[in-house]
């Protein structure tokens, strides 16, 4: 238990922050399931899982090279599936 005013306010946020994190973190997962699942259907349009994953890395719940890494990923995948 904090003793300290400064160290119980850091907790509280902890805690909030880690609330909002995987609440994001869960949004992202399914967005790229979503699009994992159109690129296996044959679609190609890409634009609502690119739209999660850049939103994920703009709010810090990943780091902007995972989010590059998952893009590629997801757009070899579908250059795959269109040849």
């Amino acid at each position: 238990m904090a003793n300290i005013r400064s160290a119980e306010k850091q907790r509280r946020q902890a805690a909030k922050a880690t609330i909002r994190n995987r609440a994001g973190k869960s949004r992202l997962k399914s967005a790229l399931k979503t699009a994992r699942a159109a690129v296996a259907e044959g679609k190609t349009d890409l634009r609502i899982g690119f739209s999660e994953i850049d939103k994920a890395a703009r709010r810090g719940i990943i780091k902007s090279n995972t989010a590059d890494r998952y893009k590629a990923r997801l757009s070899a995948a579908a250059k795959r599936i269109a040849k």
